[in-house]
């Protein structure tokens, strides 16, 4: 077990079992051994691959619909343009450098980035260096003017609390310690209604899982886009009510158990998206496939004019990338989209219809 584990496992003989939330939050954010705070974790050297470090095509189109949005409310100037997460900061320099052409983007956009890892602010700031990028420790700091706002894989990486239904009622799943490991239980039967209304009608052997920091954070995003405008665009693995035990750990590019090595491999859940839209509170489009998007907003156009100035093994690889990010047996269709936009304004383009 890691440094992290040994701790964790003093704490819990001290003190008692903790919940999935708490042993999220220590492995991943913990100062001095948590997985965010001592490493880059992206790219081939790392331990996960995200849609911006694929291919440059994905932040490109993303761009552009972020601009096309931004078009459509009247460019406002000056706005902030956000980004939740933003790992090495190839997103978003992707983002600008599609839209470098947009009349008036630039000069209107103030660049902010909320980050908790000091380690990647580094890295970002190496990246995004020409742009005069800041940094926010959370959502409800942003500036208050309108908000064209970036979510790639971020809320899957907030911790989550696990809830199990038997005969009797709700349990909590917990992280205790039995013939020295970590290991899960469960907690004695939770009072009636413990977890809210959208669950209680589910049967024995139910899991759902519940994000207790997502709510704030989509109700400040959507609080600023209805009293200022703008639009949130949040790209994520999950589903709308999304239920089952969804945890996952992973290192070196393989899964592990989310118990095996504390504070050494990503931990992530999906993402419910239907709680996200309530918490948000705005207009909002449907659901969309991630590959449905980008081949809307013109990634296969995209793709053969970069791939007509390549040939052989750069080739190949751009092809992969390309079919890495669309095809429905990789990130095309267990990836989603969703876009919150102002009440008054049109839906940035891509995005399939809402149907509440």
């Amino acid at each position: 077990m890691t440094v992290l584990g040994d701790m964790l496992a003093a704490r819990i003989a001290a003190t008692g079992p903790i919940t999935v939330a708490e042993y999220m939050a220590e492995c991943l954010m913990h100062p001095a051994h948590g997985y965010y705070s001592t490493r880059d974790p992206f790219g081939v050297a790392g331990d996960f691959t995200t849609a911006p470090e694929i291919s440059q095509m994905f932040g490109e189109l993303i761009g552009l619909c972020l601009a096309q949005a931004w078009l459509d409310q009247g460019s406002p100037a000056p706005f902030t343009l956000a980004e939740l997460g933003p790992g090495r900061g190839t997103l978003m320099a992707d983002v600008m450098r599609a839209t470098r052409a947009v009349p008036g983007f630039h000069a209107g956009a103030r660049i902010v980035l909320v980050e908790a890892s000091a380690t990647l602010r580094n890295v970002q700031a190496r990246t995004l260096d020409a742009y005069a990028p800041v940094w926010a420790d959370s959502v409800a700091s942003l500036p208050d003017q309108p908000l064209f706002l970036l979510a790639n894989e971020f809320f899957d990486a907030l911790p989550i609390r696990q809830f199990q239904r038997d005969d009797g009622g709700w349990r909590e799943r917990m992280v205790g310690v039995s013939e020295g490991r970590l290991r899960f239980g469960l907690s004695a039967l939770l009072p009636e209604g413990m977890i809210g209304p959208r669950f209680q009608a589910d049967p024995p052997g139910t899991v759902v899982e519940v994000c207790p920091a997502l709510p704030a954070i989509a109700q400040a995003i959507g609080q600023r886009i209805a009293a200022r405008g703008g639009v949130a665009l949040v790209i994520d693995y999950g589903g709308w009510r999304s239920k089952g035990d969804t945890l996952q750990a992973l290192r070196g590019h393989a899964p592990e158990d989310p118990l095996a090595q504390p504070g050494a491999a990503d931990l992530t859940a999906h993402v419910d998206f239907e709680a996200l839209a309530l918490a948000m509170g705005v207009a909002r489009t449907g659901l969309t496939g991630q590959g449905v998007l980008l081949k809307r907003l013109g990634i296969d156009q995209r793709a053969a004019r970069l791939g007509a100035e390549l040939a052989g093994e750069v080739l190949q690889s751009h092809l992969a990338a390309h079919r890495r990010l669309t095809h429905p047996e990789e990130m095309g269709s267990v990836f989603k989209a969703i876009a919150f936009h102002a009440p008054v304004a049109p839906a940035p383009p891509g995005f399939d219809p809402s149907h509440a």
